[in-house]
């Protein structure tokens, strides 16, 4: 048994069944989110690394490089294995590096499904989520953008990315959305509403930034101490934080490095105690 497949399951649309503990996509691009990454054989290597341990869920986005990170997951793991799920994104541009103005109208978000569609070499995309709502648009019009996109069979599911419970319930009555990227580790539970509502209607939560970018790993952190009492890192500890948090929690840790990646996929092996949670719930 691979590493990743000791985590649970969780069926995206009730159709797309994946282990719960998958991979994020962003950081195998150059500083900024911008470019090429300076390792770029490393950042293919992490990628088939992920898939070889078990990871069948990818999530990236067409912003990131831009282009970039999806034409690495191409290049590193197409054709795909059957069962691999790579998820994107659209809504955001870019102009430079660390720089992400919001891009909501219709014929650009229908473009970039277009060019992730070339760039992950694909027929159809398995989840394109919006990366966040613009507010000059009507977000009938952005969704209405994937939605026929969907309809001419390009896209598979929807979802959305850093939303209100207000605003996933608009873009519910305009679209199936089946998934919701909002930011939430063990240290930022501003989410937690959203996860609440997530969990009651059975739809995926991808929780981003699942570990503070290595803020929790730091030997200093909060978790330390519980992770030297579990024997385990503070990595691991977060992300079973947040599988034990709630059964329609797909964490995506992203790591461009295979040892990390390697360490964050021990999370799924570990059982955390009631105590356990409810000291590290206090942490917040």
């Amino acid at each position: 048994m691979t590493t990743a497949q000791i985590s649970d399951t969780f069926s995206i649309g009730g159709d797309l069944p994946v282990h719960r503990l998958g991979y994020g996509a962003m950081q195998i691009t150059g500083p900024g989110v911008w470019g090429e990454p300076a390792d770029r054989p490393g950042a293919l290597a992490v990628v088939r690394a992920a898939i070889e341990q078990g990871i069948d869920f990818i999530d990236t986005a067409d912003s990131y490089g831009p282009q970039v990170s999806e034409q690495i997951i191409a290049e590193a793991a197409h054709p795909y294995p059957d069962g691999l799920v790579v998820a994107t994104k659209a809504g955001l541009t870019r102009t430079g590096p660390g720089v992400w103005p919001v891009c909501g109208r219709p014929e650009y978000l229908t473009q970039q499904v277009e060019l992730s569609l070339r760039n992950l070499k694909v027929d159809r995309i398995d989840l394109i989520q919006l990366h966040r709502i613009d507010p000059q648009v009507p977000l009938a019009d952005q969704l209405g953008a994937f939605k026929e996109l969907q309809d001419q069979g390009k896209v598979r599911h929807i979802g959305v990315s850093e939303v209100s419970v207000e605003e996933l319930e608009a873009a519910r009555e305009i679209v199936d959305v089946v998934s919701v990227q909002n930011l939430y580790n063990l240290t930022n539970r501003q989410s937690q509403d959203v996860l609440d509502y997530a969990t009651a209607e059975g739809i995926a939560f991808i929780p981003w930034f699942p570990i503070a970018t290595g803020d929790l790993a730091a030997p200093h952190s909060p978790v330390a101490d519980i992770a030297r009492e579990l024997d385990a890192t503070p990595s691991q500890v977060a992300l079973a934080w947040l599988l034990h948090k709630s059964p329609v929690i797909l964490p995506i840790p992203g790591t461009k490095s295979v040892d990390h990646l390697t360490e964050n996929l021990g999370a799924a092996r570990l059982t955390l105690s009631a105590e356990d949670i409810a000291r590290l719930d206090a942490l917040a």
